[in-house]
């Protein structure tokens, strides 16, 4: 099962385009550390009120903890930022949101950072099909 040496590269240099599209122009939104804490709730409340998937931050969620408003609203700021594209403005809240350029997830809790992070690796289909044919004979 000799594996061509032109074959591998292509294959790599394929994951490796993929991983730096992912990496370029990730961003997150944030809550503001210095934002009042009726602030934060009003925004938060909004957020999930208005598209943002608020579901890690139940009880039983992967974000519930820390059970902090800054940390809650944060996630739920980011849901919202990202599921509205990044566009200019969905990620102010009044004034308690902020755009960050570094990961905030923690734990178990993963902050996704693009619309784009579900498009940017191949399908499962194409890759295992790739490695089919990259593996074949």
């Amino acid at each position: 099962m000799a594996i061509s040496f032109s074959k591998l590269v292509f294959f790599f240099l394929s994951l490796l385009i993929n991983a730096v599209s992912f990496a370029r122009g990730q961003s997150w939104c944030v809550a503001r550390s210095d934002a009042s804490y009726q602030a934060l709730q009003t925004a938060l409340d909004y957020a999930c009120g208005s598209g943002a998937d608020c579901n890690p931050l139940q009880s039983d969620g992967l974000c519930f903890l820390p059970n902090t408003i800054q940390a809650h609203a944060s996630y739920a700021f980011n849901s919202y930022y990202q599921r509205r594209a990044m566009a200019p403005g969905s990620c102010d809240f009044a004034g308690t949101g902020t755009v960050a350029k570094t990961d905030p997830s923690y734990g178990s809790c993963i902050y996704p950072s693009s619309q784009r992070y579900a498009y940017c690796f191949f399908p499962i289909g194409t890759m295992i099909h790739l490695l089919l044919l990259f593996f074949a004979r």
